[in-house]
């Protein structure tokens, strides 16, 4: 057979990996339905054949199985990961305040070495000399 005479060739997929992973989020609805259809699996691999198709782990299954029987539905529905929105923690709030006190030091501190240098300019335009604490000249 000649190039001429095979059919198109199939597609080559792409292999390309995403740079940035995703956590996949599933609806209870599409649980629901996953869950009905491993039930109804009665042949030995029909559900693995299923868990493949869709890219499941059987401990996915196993979890929502779980909290199916606890009555759970609204517990099979996706729930945002992390703190919810607008809900501030004890300790960033401490954190933050920590940061705008040391803000406040570190200037302080700024004016004070400015104000000490400006004195020891004065001292030496009027000749003064410091003196140690044994009071002797330096």
């Amino acid at each position: 057979m000649t190039q001429s005479e095979n059919p198109s060739p199939k597609p080559v997929p792409d292999a390309e990996v995403l740079a940035v992973a995703r956590r996949r989020s599933f609806t209870a609805k599409y649980k629901l339905r996953i869950l009905r259809e491993l039930d109804a699996a009665t042949e030995p691999g029909q559900a693995g054949e299923v868990l493949r198709r869709e890219g499941l782990y059987s401990s996915h299954v196993t979890d929502w199985r779980r909290k199916r029987e606890a009555g759970e539905l609204q517990g099979l529905a996706t729930k945002p990961l992390g703190r919810p929105k607008g809900q501030k923690n004890q300790a960033d709030a401490r954190v933050a305040g920590l940061e705008r006190e040391l803000a406040r030091a570190r200037e302080d501190l700024r004016k004070a070495r400015i104000i000490i240098a400006v004195q020891k300019k004065v001292a030496e335009m009027l000749g003064i000399l410091s003196t140690d604490s044994d009071g002797k000249d330096s």
